[in-house]
């Protein structure tokens, strides 16, 4: 049974995400059927707009997308499974077609959403968080890096929030996305089911005179507050050049923003914090297309670390989600061990492409 269902109703293209076991997490399947399917309704004059969302175990909505099946990273790591790399290039180049896609496109993100989950949403006309949004980028945490696009969407948020939110990870809610641009509309969870019908109720109007009318309705300004973990320190902080600058500045920083910040970074995998500060500088600069093909550079040397002198379980990909979610130990045994120890001959391979540029598995994104 397909994880993704899909219908159109009233010249509007509907997508629901049904791996609700999982929080609706990527498996490469979902991403080949979800591919297929934008792929047909760009070309198909009968739909006009598409929506997607989520669902749970009692029903639609209340999770959006825990992100990548990360149990499928580490175990097809391990056996050298050539699909983890079909996963990669199949997601990147789902996420670059969402990002460019021609008709409107809107993402209800009620519930959890995380890595691929953003992937999906990001590059929505009309990005809808509720109440219940849980929305990270928590990469870091399992040995990783904000991918699918977050050198660009991350890098984008205001000031040097996006350095902050790469590095620790941290958690936004509904109202936090609306500040920190990573949504359009903030509405009541409970109210998700009747926008979500909005959509094809009233066939009197056009499918695109629904999407504008639902984009009108959940865009209403509302008052937003600064999120009690954004400190002004970031904007100062996060802007320093290195990942041990900032270390060094949270030492000397007083309150407890500062502590805080500071133990969650030393938790962090010491050398994809390095990785992912320069990812999300490298991205300030760079298309949707030409960030995805260096994150597939960069996700390559994840799995394949032999420029460190490793290789299979050695990754700090591989031992971040055992910690995390296989033996859930959360006691990672990351190398080096030190924010303190990491050297800049480390960082710069997992820039460099591994294959030619005629063979990169993502030459033909635009």
């Amino acid at each position: 049974m397909s994880q993704i269902q899909s219908e159109i109703v009233a010249g509007v293209g509907l997508i629901t995400l049904d791996r609700p076991e999982a929080l609706n997490a990527l498996s490469l399947q979902m991403v080949i059927d979800l591919t297929a399917v934008f792929t047909d309704w760009r070309d198909d004059p009968n739909v006009e707009v598409v929506a997607i969302r989520g669902s749970n175990k009692r029903g639609v909505f209340g999770a959006f997308c825990a992100g990548g099946d990360i149990r499928f990273f580490h175990d097809a790591a391990i056996a050298e499974d050539p699909a983890l790399e079909d996963f990669f290039t199949a997601e990147y180049s789902l996420n670059n077609l969402l990002y460019s896609y021609p008709k409107p496109y809107a993402a209800f993100m009620d519930g959890v959403i995380m890595g691929g989950g953003m992937g999906l949403a990001q590059g929505a006309d009309l990005r809808i968080v509720s109440d219940r949004t849980k929305m990270a980028m928590p990469e870091t945490n399992i040995g990783l890096f904000p991918d699918v696009g977050g050198g660009f969407f991350l890098s984008r948020t205001p000031g040097h929030l996006g350095e902050y939110l790469a590095l620790t990870g941290q958690m936004l809610i509904g109202s936090d996305a609306l500040a920190a641009h990573l949504a359009d509309g903030l509405v009541a969870s409970d109210s998700m089911p009747e926008l979500w019908a909005s959509l094809t109720a009233n066939t009197q109007l056009s499918a695109l005179q629904r999407f504008e009318q639902l984009s009108d309705l959940v865009s209403l300004p509302s008052p937003v507050s600064t999120p009690a973990w954004q400190d002004p320190q970031i904007d100062t902080i996060f802007a320093l050049p290195t990942v041990m600058d900032m270390i060094k500045a949270l030492e000397q920083a007083e309150g407890e923003w500062a502590a805080q910040t500071l133990a969650c970074l030393r938790q962090r995998s010491p050398l994809m914090l390095h990785v992912s500060l320069e990812q999300i500088r490298r991205g300030r600069q760079l298309t949707m297309a030409d960030d995805l093909r260096m994150e597939r550079n960069i996700v390559h040397h994840c799995f394949h670390t032999e420029h460190l002198g490793r290789s299979g379980t050695s990754s700090e990909t591989v031992e971040g989600i055992r910690a995390l979610a296989v033996d859930k130990d959360n006691s990672p045994a990351w190398n080096p061990a030190r924010i303190e120890d990491i050297t800049s001959d480390m960082i710069e391979p997992f820039f460099t492409s591994p294959w030619p540029a005629d063979q990169h598995p993502l030459k033909d994104l635009d």
